[in-house]
């Protein structure tokens, strides 16, 4: 287990919790090696899928960009386009809020007629990835699929149809290769379970 260093908590916490300094621990989760294997895994899944059908792959920003960019490079369809769309349901805190804001929107013709890959970091209560079809289906894609690389199914809120996924995971908050706490942690190579102690 790695202690990192003490985090401030926010103003908005009760203030017993103002007073004391909060340290957060991070337990090995899914290491480099097994997210290798899984997104190759992936890829080929993906692959036989799609033969040769031209992909336009959209990330969902910031937290699948790695796991994104590993993804394509393993892809040997063709791929016609990469996009990407920001959103934000958890702020600085470690559940989805469940209200979702757009911070980075798709054009119109970069989806309408495209064979679409959407590519998730996590999907839990499914209300960010419900927003994001919501946002997708007037512009008629050809098809679409999603990817995420990690499903929390003990937070689902909204049935949503996930087409591929690395890995289920338990109601934890995970951070690394590219998933965040407070913007920090996305460089870590594994992915890693995070507690706090006060």
């Amino acid at each position: 287990m790695l202690s990192v260093d003490p985090l401030r908590p926010s103003l908005s916490d009760p203030p017993s919790l103002l007073e004391k300094p909060m340290t957060l621990s991070l337990k090995p989760l899914f290491s480099a090696e097994d997210i290798a294997q899984r997104v190759q895994a992936l890829a080929h899944s993906i692959n036989q899928d799609y033969h040769n059908t031209p992909l336009t792959v959209v990330g969902i920003l910031k937290g699948s960009w790695i796991f994104m960019a590993d993804l394509v490079r393993s892809l040997t369809i063709p791929i016609e386009n990469l996009e990407f769309l920001q959103l934000s349901s958890y702020g600085d805190h470690t559940t989805s809020s469940g209200k979702v804001e757009i911070l980075l929107n798709l054009t119109p013709d970069s989806i309408r007629g495209k064979h679409l890959l959407m590519i998730e970091d996590i999907i839990d209560t499914g209300f960010s990835l419900q927003t994001t079809l919501d946002l997708l289906s007037p512009y008629h894609p050809a098809s679409l699929r999603i990817c995420t690389l990690l499903d929390k199914p003990s937070r689902r809120q909204i049935e949503v149809k996930i087409d591929y996924y690395g890995f289920q995971i338990a109601d934890d908050f995970v951070v690394g290769y590219g998933l965040d706490y407070q913007q920090k942690y996305r460089h870590l190579p594994a992915l890693y379970t995070i507690t706090s102690h006060f």
